[in-house]
């Protein structure tokens, strides 16, 4: 029987294992495994790139694999000394014609998301309350100013919040998108009925891509030895 693409993979995967140290094979294999698609974070025009980059960070680490990035008002360039390379395992996806805003929401809600905006101006369902078995969300963060546009209000599904205690009205973005990933990914991760995961085919092709990315000069090593 001829291989298939995945097999295919997967044999790329399994030889380049054989360059790496076991433990750090294992690491890579883990993030995967724990990688989800069923939150995707996106950033409307943030003002400081210094914010952008925290969020796509704190993104990573709470294993949320693609990033939207509203930039028609306000370019975004990765602060590397925040981003410490973490960008590098993400899909970050970059917005900037005119009616990007518009354009994502259509795009995002015909892929079966729900647009979940946060604004502290808006008297939304805090993050350890939201319900996430009602389907997948993409989760907007507006700018610092003003917060996200009046497009995301009128489109909205869900309005989120972060709860506060003190005389403070709201929190510097890339704090309460921290905060509200840690609630969410949390909830995915303690879920018994909610399929959160990559797919198995979606798992064999990012971990060859990420062993790709780990082993240098990995493209020719397979071209020459596999």
């Amino acid at each position: 029987m001829p291989k298939t693409n995945i097999d295919r993979l997967q044999e790329e995967t399994e030889f380049l294992s054989e360059f790496m140290l076991p433990e750090r094979y294992e690491v890579i294999k883990n993030v995967v495994r724990n990688r989800t698609n069923y939150i995707t974070v996106c950033l409307e025009n943030i003002y400081h790139g210094q914010n952008a980059s925290a969020i796509i960070r704190t993104s990573e680490a709470f294993g949320v694999q693609n990033i939207h990035v509203i930039e028609n008002q306000c370019h975004f360039t990765p602060n590397i000394n925040i981003v410490k390379g973490s960008d590098k395992w993400l899909d970050i996806h970059r917005h900037n014609e005119n009616g990007a805003t518009e354009n994502l929401v259509k795009k995002l809600k015909e892929d079966g998301y729900r647009i979940v905006v946060t604004s502290p101006h808006i008297n939304g369902v805090s993050a350890e309350d939201y319900d996430l078995s009602k389907g997948k969300i993409a989760l907007f963060l507006g700018t610092e100013k003003q917060g996200v546009s009046q497009t995301l209000i009128d489109n909205a599904d869900d309005f989120i919040k972060v709860d506060m205690h003190g005389f403070v009205e709201s929190l510097n973005v890339s704090v309460c998108g921290a905060i509200i990933l840690n609630s969410l990914t949390r909830k995915l991760h303690n879920s018994n009925n909610i399929d959160w995961k990559l797919t198995d085919k979606e798992q064999v092709c990012m971990l060859n891509r990420w062993m790709k990315l780990s082993v240098k000069g990995a493209e020719n090593i397979i071209k020459e030895r596999l």
